[in-house]
């Protein structure tokens, strides 16, 4: 009942308090419900069970097709920390063409371009286009900013826990990105996909927290830093091979997502015909 839509419609109109929103034992205690009879509350709370279970397994299968990247790159490129296959070393700038910074312009709820900011990169090393702004930006200063598929992006700017986010852009659709961002691009050396597994490693992780610097509450780790940073150089064959890899499991990942969202609409249409009394 508690997660039904009906309960969150009602709370949201009840809620009170001027800096927290709260709710007081009335509230909750003069919420009308259905009361069906025991036998039929049992088989309310077993078909919705189902369908949970149904929603969580899904759940697990994306974070298992998470844990099968982070394993494909540990099967090929070993632990960098001992490097047991013996790649050459070197440092990130040798594999970099171009960095560059995002734009200071504000963002706003229209424009003409889609506006990446620190938030469109998850911790995992996603894109996440759920909460965009927009900016406009000159012709003339246009190339400096606009991202193409497959550039990697770093947040080079942000909490000491989520600062050097990184991420590959993987849309079609020109957008810009923030002052909080670095676009990399690399020439024939590396494989993107190679070098974001590489930060999105548990050793990446690491090295990105111990280096980044503390500003007044926010940590930075600036171009330079990010093109200094220590770093294998298998061949680009095998770099490719890793990417191609990756891109099977993205797909399948994809198609996981899709069906988690079909079994989330399945337990929210369950639970409103659950409580305007239909399954009774």
């Amino acid at each position: 009942m508690f997660q039904s839509p009906q309960y969150f419609s009602y709370i949201q109109n009840v809620v009170n308090g001027s800096n927290i929103n709260n709710i007081k034992n009335e509230h909750i205690n003069n919420f009308k419900i259905p009361v069906p009879s025991l036998k039929d509350q049992k088989k309310i709370a077993q078909i919705l069970d189902d369908a949970a279970v149904l929603r969580n397994k899904t759940e697990q299968l994306i974070k298992e097709y998470d844990a099968l990247a982070q394993s494909i790159f540990l099967d090929m490129f070993g632990d960098p920390v001992f490097n047991k296959f013996n790649f050459q070393k070197g440092i990130i700038r040798d594999l970099v063409k171009e960095a560059k910074y995002g734009t200071s312009e504000k963002a706003s709820e229209e424009g003409q371009y889609p506006y990446l900011r620190m938030n469109n990169l998850t911790y995992e090393g996603y894109m996440d286009y759920s909460s965009m702004k927009y900016v406009n930006i000159p012709d003339k200063d246009l190339h400096k900013y606009l991202v193409e598929k497959g550039d990697l992006l770093f947040n080079r700017t942000n909490s000491k826990e989520l600062v050097g986010k990184t991420a590959i852009f993987d849309s079609a659709e020109p957008m810009v990105i923030a002052g909080y961002l670095i676009r990399v691009r690399f020439n024939e050396k590396a494989n993107p996909f190679f070098v974001k597994a590489y930060l999105n490693s548990k050793y990446g992780k690491l090295v990105l927290r111990n280096m980044c610097k503390s500003i007044v509450g926010m940590a930075n780790i600036n171009a330079q830093e990010l093109q200094n940073i220590l770093i294998l150089h298998p061949p680009i064959e095998l770099q490719n091979k890793f990417a191609e890899r990756i891109a099977l499991i993205e797909q399948q990942k994809e198609l996981a997502k899709k069906e988690l969202i079909e079994c989330e609409d399945l337990f929210n249409c369950l639970l409103q015909k659950a409580f305007k009394g239909e399954f009774v």
